[in-house]
């Protein structure tokens, strides 16, 4: 991911009145799709509760479909993204948006590569003549090339290598969990790697992957359908559609026996541990109650294993929950949901997962209470519409819902799978997914201090300091 520079227009996060379904306790999104000629998928979601816009542009590719021996290419090509085309040299990308009061980003995941714009609706045609014509081509060059491969290793030296803990929850733990390279390689890259990129599999990637028909168009906001299908054609219906590469079987089953692992942590001060079980597939009937599982179990300080391990028996320090690096909703191939604690240094791990699994046996056993189920459901769902609010947030989720699920109306249904969610549900999931089998769980403890350097014994008489 880019530096961040997401500083939401206030004026596009009010909900419009006219969006609301006829039934009070459902938002039904205002959704329209059109494909291109050229396999541009274009979806519109109209809401003139303010003059603004977003738009999100996702690419069909991620950290599963880089090349081998070249991990962290698909994020090193996010950032080339922003480097410049022979129309629109190096910074004019950021200096037309920033310049028309608007902001924009872009990151990369195991299944995607989005990329978010949100300005008032008079820049709408800027973002979209930017956006089509680096969909075109790039500048490729020498220079450029090493500047991002530099500012990717910098990115992992500051995120990854000089932070306690690093991303040891979501990297190392992957490494682990999976057996297919696809799924379990560093998606940040070996600096190995990211050095032996070359030119032309800068370009090779650019036309393998960035091409219309492995893209989808979003645009949310201050325009209607037919004012966006025709942008969509005026500036992105020249680009020729590009033959993509078939993806590989990345498909695989949950695990059979628990894997521990212990690692040293040079910067960490308490000692840490992850706990990941590998998900449902993505549109199984385990994926909502999975999502609301979760919830139950680490979403927040009214979460069981907060109020149980945490509060209650005072033996983590912290809780904290990932769905990979997305959402429960946002992935096309295997994933895990990752419990994350610090715990006390005259604790363990041991005790903390004996504890975990206790808290997860009460589940299987009795399910949930209605009290409860509601209250964590509700929590979803304003959450779930919280991310809908701002027209940029709206964009790249419908983005990323059609180029998952091949339909952004998903994003209609999600409440209703979430409300359609029972106790019964949560105790099959549990008893299903999280199990000692399934889990794959890293011990990091901080490593000893270094050894103090023994004083230099004192000259003897006549020797030379």
């Amino acid at each position: 991911m880019r530096a961040p520079k997401l500083v939401l227009l206030l004026a596009g996060i009010t909900l419009s009145l006219p969006a609301l379904a006829a039934d009070s306790d459902r938002w039904n999104l205002p959704v329209e799709v059109k494909k291109l000629d050229n396999g541009l998928t274009v979806v519109v979601s109209e809401d003139h509760s303010s003059p603004t816009v977003g738009v999100s542009v996702v690419y069909h590719v991620g950290m599963r479909l880089e090349p081998r021996n070249r991990t962290g290419f698909a994020h090193l090509f996010e950032h080339l993204m922003f480097e410049g085309t022979p129309n629109a040299p190096e910074g004019v990308f950021d200096k037309v948006i920033t310049g028309g009061g608007g902001r924009n980003n872009g990151s990369t995941r195991a299944d995607f590569t989005n990329y978010i714009e949100t300005a008032p609706v008079s820049a709408l045609e800027s973002m979209l003549w930017l956006e089509a014509d680096r969909m075109k081509t790039l500048d490729f060059n020498e220079k450029t090339l090493k500047n991002q491969q530099d500012v990717v290793k910098e990115e992992i030296r500051v995120n990854v290598k000089n932070q306690p803990y690093g991303g040891f929850m979501w990297i190392d733990i992957g490494q682990h969990a999976f057996q297919k390279w696809e799924n379990n390689h560093d998606g940040y890259g070996s600096f190995k790697d990211l050095e032996g990129a070359s030119l032309e599999d800068v370009r090779n990637f650019h036309r393998d992957y960035y091409g219309p028909n492995n893209a989808v168009l979003s645009i949310a906001g201050d325009v209607t359908p037919e004012q966006a299908f025709a942008l969509a054609q005026k500036y992105f219906g020249g680009i020729a559609k590009r033959p993509t590469p078939a993806a590989t079987d990345f498909s695989e089953g949950l695990n059979t026996a628990e894997k521990r692992i212990e690692q040293s942590d040079a910067l960490a001060q308490v000692p840490a541990i992850a706990a990941a079980w590998k998900m449902p597939g993505r549109g199984s009937k385990d994926q909502a109650p999975m999502a609301v599982l979760g919830e139950l179990l680490a979403g927040g300080d009214a979460s069981i294993f907060y109020q149980g391990l945490v509060k209650g028996r005072e033996m983590a320090l912290n809780v904290d929950s990932l769905y990979g690096l997305t959402s429960p909703w946002e992935y096309d191939g295997p994933t895990l949901y990752t419990v994350f604690a610090l715990y006390k240094p005259n604790g363990s791990a041991d005790a903390l997962l004996a504890a975990m699994d206790e808290e997860i046996a009460k589940v299987v056993d009795k399910g949930v209470d209605d009290a409860t189920l509601k209250r964590v459901k509700t929590r979803m769902l304003a959450d779930w519409y919280n991310g809908l609010e701002s027209f940029m947030g709206r964009a790249d989720t419908l983005a990323k819902l059609q180029t998952l699920w091949g339909d952004a109306k998903v994003a209609n249904q999600i409440p209703g799978w979430i409300d359609a969610v029972t106790s019964e549900d949560v105790q099959r999931t549990a008893r299903t997914y999280l199990t000692q089998a399934n889990r794959t769980v890293i011990d990091r403890k901080p490593a000893p201090p270094a050894a103090a350097a023994a004083p230099a014994a004192a000259p003897a008489a006549g020797d030379k300091k």
